[in-house]
């Protein structure tokens, strides 16, 4: 097999993309009104990141023609855009399915089990079997696919908030290597257009290894899978 490469026209992360990074201060996701209770119930922690949010929130402005804000912070607890990130970042956890996933997904093993009554499939074989072909159909019809990112192995549900979501644009197919390019919130605007996730589809069997340059703090991609994506209208989100 030659060389193939595909990319959904008109976007890049350093034009169609936020420039701002992923880093929020620490403070509640989103306050709750209770009675009773003067500041509300706070949940979840901006610092962990909104990183779904983005990306959906990103795709929804693509899809709709129009550019993200020329914001070069991000923006404060309050703003329309800070309440749309934060609806999109629930969006993108599709609960109860979603997190179900991600949960499924850290407790894979690294690699195919066999036994006497069967195999238990291991995280490698089912990004690139299962969900690898959601994603290249996507990018193949112009579309941009939601990945949810598994960097991590662990039986911890808490620990469900340390995976990250990225947005596929584009791939490269040389024989069986993969070279993804996506848009990684995390990543500074200047070297945003060069953020790759890679794999080869040759052994699914054993480890399946996936190299990255995404701003993780040195973590794994152990796996990934696409993540169901509606698209939400970014004009009423904003107002204008």
């Amino acid at each position: 097999m030659g060389q193939i490469a595909t990319a959904v026209p008109g976007f890049l992360p350093s034009t169609s993309a936020f420039h701002f990074t992923n880093h929020f201060p620490h403070q509640p996701v989103l306050t709750i009104p209770f009675p009773g209770i003067p500041k509300g119930i706070p949940i979840g922690d901006a610092r962990r990141g909104l990183c779904g949010g983005m990306i959906f929130a990103v795709r929804d402005m693509f899809e709709a023609g129009i550019k993200p804000p020329p914001d070069t912070t991000p923006p404060a607890q309050g703003t329309p855009l800070y309440r749309y990130l934060v609806r999109r970042l629930f969006d993108s956890w599709d609960l109860p399915r979603g997190g179900a996933r991600y949960y499924q997904l850290m407790r894979a093993p690294d690699a195919d089990i066999v036994w006497a009554l069967g195999r238990r499939r291991g995280i490698g074989r089912i990004s690139i079997v299962d969900e690898w072909p959601r994603i290249r159909l996507d990018l193949d019809s112009g579309r941009l696919s939601a990945l949810g990112v598994i960097t991590l192995r662990s039986n911890d549900p808490l620990k469900l908030g340390i995976n990250h979501q990225v947005l596929a644009y584009g791939y490269e197919y040389r024989g069986t290597a993969v070279t993804l390019r996506v848009y990684d919130p995390n990543t500074p605007i200047n070297r945003a257009d060069r953020v790759t996730i890679s794999f080869d589809t040759a052994n699914l069997a054993g480890r399946v290894p996936i190299g990255h340059n995404l701003a993780i703090g040195g973590r794994p991609v152990r796996g990934f899978f696409r993540a169901r994506y509606r698209w939400s209208d970014p004009i009423r989100a904003l107002g204008p």
